[in-house]
C-alpha cells in the first residue's frame, strides 16, 4: 500500500516469531503523537491562511499566531504528510558538500547569509524544544571522503565551510566502521523526532487562537483583497497566503520549472549496540550515503533521483539495503521510506512575495534535502517580510543575482523536462496498452485509441486512469517502490486511482 502520511496504515510493524517485520512507513509517522484536525469553515475570513502544515508552514504559522494574527493553516492531507514526516531529521549547518554547491552558485555574502540563516534556525529550534521538552540529541556533524578521489571534495567543503564562518574541523578519518580518507568536522548539531517538533507547535498555534485543518487541499488561490482560497472543503479569505507545501501549488512565478524534484530513500535497522554510531555522517561521493543512529537504531539514507525518471525506484532502496548490510553485515531492516524535496539552481531557496500576488501571496521552496533548517530560516523570512522586520541576512538573500553558473543550470534542467515529455508521448503513443491488467505491483503505459492511459494493478485493484499530468500533461511514470503515478516533468504524484499526492498538480489524473 503507497504510504501517504499518518492517514494509512503501514505495510508491516508487527513481531512475527520474535522479528520486527520491515515496515514501509518511516520512523517518524509509524507510532506518531496525535494531532486533532480543526473544523473547516466555509466563508470564514482570517489574517493569515497557511497552506501546509509541514515545518515550514507550522513555524510560520505560530510566528504569525505570536504577532497577534487570526492564523488557519490548511494541509491536504494530514500533518508533516509530506516531507518532514519522511525526513532524516537532521538540524545541521554542516550538509554534506552543499556549501561548495551554493558557493559556486552564489557570491561569498550568500554563502555567508545562507549560513547565518541556518544558524539562526538551529538556535530557534533548540531554544524551542527545550522548553517544550522535546528530545534533542546533539551530535558531531562529519563530511567524510569515502575514497581517495573523494578527499578534494571534503577538503574544498571544509574550507568554504570555514569562510561560511563555521567552526569546523579537519580530521584523517571518520569514525565508521570502514575506511575514510579525510573527514570535516563540526559539534553540536542536532537531532530529534520531527512528528514530537510538529505536534508542539500544533497545540502552540491552537493555544493563541489558530486552526490546523486536514484534507483541506487547496485548488486555487486569488490575490483579491481580501486573498480568496478555494479548497475541496469550501472557500476561505486571508489578509495574506503562505504556500509552505514543498513546491508552490500556483503556477505564477513558474517555480515549477525553477525547481528540480528528487526522491531519496531513508532506512532504519536493528543492529547490536557496538555497531551504533556516533555522530551524523554524510558523504561526498555519487550515490550519497547518510549515516547516524536514533533511540537504538541505524539509520541511513541516500541514493536519491530525479522524480519520475529513475527505471525502478525499488532497485534504489535495494541498493541501500546492499550496502548498508555490508557495512553492518547483522543489521535488520526495520523501516524503508522515502521522501521527496526540491532544488533550486543556485542552491539557494526560494522564499517571499510572489510575483502577480499583489503582495498578498508568499511562498518558500527549494530546500535541497536540508528542510529542517531551511523549513525553519525560510518560514523567519516570510514572517519577518509581513510584519516588516527583514534582518541582514534576510535581506542578503532577498537581492541575490543570479550568476550564470545557475543560469546553465536551470537551462539544462528544462531542456531535460523538455526530453522526457518527448520520451513519455513517444512512448504512450507507439504502444496499445494489452487486454489483460498487470501483475500485481506491475503497470503499463499506453494508449486506448489515441489517448494516453496508465494501468496499474495494487492490492487486487486494477485502475485505469488518463497518463497525463494534471499539472501540464507530461506522462506519467511508475514508480514500483512506492507504487505511484510520478510525473517526470515537475515532481507531482499520484495514487493507482489518481488522487493527487504532492507536487504542483492540483488536480489528479482522470479516471478512466
Amino acid at each position: 500500500m503507497l504510504h501517504d502520511g499518518r492517514a494509512v496504515t503501514s505495510l508491516s510493524g508487527t513481531l512475527a516469531g520474535g522479528r520486527r517485520v520491515m515496515n514501509m512507513t518511516s520512523l517518524w509517522l509509524q507510532n506518531p503523537t496525535t494531532i486533532p484536525t480543526d473544523t473547516f469553515h466555509n466563508g470564514a475570513h482570517y489574517n493569515e491562511i497557511v497552506v501546509g502544515a509541514g515545518i515550514t508552514g507550522l513555524v510560520a504559522a505560530l510566528l504569525l499566531a505570536r504577532a497577534g494574527k487570526k492564523v488557519a493553516v490548511l494541509e491536504s492531507r494530514t500533518v508533516g504528510a509530506g516531507a518532514t514526516g519522511n525526513t532524516t531529521a537532521k538540524f545541521s549547518l554542516l550538509q554534506g558538500t552543499h556549501l561548495s554547491k551554493v558557493l559556486s552558485h552564489n557570491y561569498p555574502a550568500v554563502l555567508r547569509a545562507y549560513a547565518e540563516g541556518n544558524r539562526e534556525a538551529l538556535d530557534w529550534v533548540l531554544e524551542y524544544a527545550l522548553a517544550h521538552n522535546i528530545t534533542v540529541e546533539r551530535k558531531t556533524a562529519y563530511t567524510y571522503a569515502a575514497s581517495a578521489e573523494g578527499n578534494a571534495a571534503a577538503q574544498h567543503e571544509y574550507s568554504v565551510a570555514r569562510m561560511a564562518g563555521l567552526d569546523v574541523e579537519w580530521v584523517r578519518e571518520a569514525p565508521l566502521p570502514f575506511a575514510t580518507y579525510g573527514a570535516v568536522r563540526l559539534a553540536d548539531q542536532a537531532q530529534l523526532d520531527p512528528m514530537d517538533l510538529l505536534a508542539a507547535l500544533a497545540a502552540d498555534i491552537r493555544l493563541l487562537g489558530g486552526v490546523i485543518v486536514e484534507g483541506a487541499r487547496v485548488t486555487g488561490v486569488k490575490a483579491s483583497s481580501p486573498a480568496r482560497v478555494a479548497t475541496v472543503l469550501g472557500d476561505v479569505t486571508a489578509d495574506h497566503v503562505t504556500l509552505a507545501t514543498g513546491v508552490p501549488i500556483l503556477d505564477r512565478g513558474l517555480y515549477f520549472a525553477k525547481v528540480s524534484a528528487r526522491r531519496s530513500y531513508a532506512q532504519a535497522y536493528d543492529v547490536p549496540a557496538s555497531d551504533l554510531v556516533d555522530g551524523m555522517f554524510l558523504g561526498v561521493e555519487s550515490p550519497t550515503r547518510s549515516i547516524r543512529t536514533w533511540k537504538g537504531q541505524l539509520l541511513t539514507g541516500g541514493n536519491g533521483h530525479p522524480v519520475g525518471r529513475e527505471p525502478s525506484p525499488r532497485s534504489r532502496a535495494r541498493e541501500l539495503t546492499e550496502w548498508t548490510t555490508t557495512s553492518w553485515p547483522q543489521a535488520t531492516l526495520t523501516n524503508s521510506w522515502s521522501a521527496q524535496d526540491y532544488s533550486a539552481a543556485h542552491h539557494v531557496p526560494f522564499v517571499g512575495w510572489m510575483p502577480r500576488g499583489r503582495g498578498r501571496i508568499y511562498l518558500a521552496t527549494g530546500f535541497d534535502k536540508w528542510g529542517m533548517t531551511n523549513g525553519i530560516a525560510t518560514a523567519l523570512t516570510i514572517v519577518n517580510d509581513l510584519l516588516g522586520e527583514d534582518t541582514d541576512w534576510q535581506k542578503t538573500l532577498h537581492h541575490r543575482v543570479t550568476m550564470p553558473a545557475a543560469i546553465g543550470r536551470g537551462i539544462g534542467e528544462n531542456a531535460a523536462v523538455a526530453w522526457w515529455y518527448a520520451k513519455g508521448y513517444a512512448r504512450a503513443l507507439t504502444t496499445a496498452v494489452p487486454a489483460a491488467p498487470p501483475g500485481e505491483g506491475e503497470s503499463v503505459v499506453g494508449r486506448v485509441g489515441l489517448r494516453p492511459t496508465a494501468v496499474s494493478t495494487v492490492d487486487g485493484a486494477t485502475c485505469a486512469v488518463s497518463a497525463m499530468c494534471g499539472h501540464l500533461g507530461a506522462v506519467v511514470t511508475w514508480n514500483d517502490q512506492e507504487r505511484s503515478w510520478d510525473c517526470p516533468a515537475h515532481g507531482s504524484r499520484f495514487t493507482p486511482d489518481g488522487t493527487v499526492i504532492e507536487g504542483p498538480a492540483r488536480r489528479g489524473l482522470r479516471r478512466l
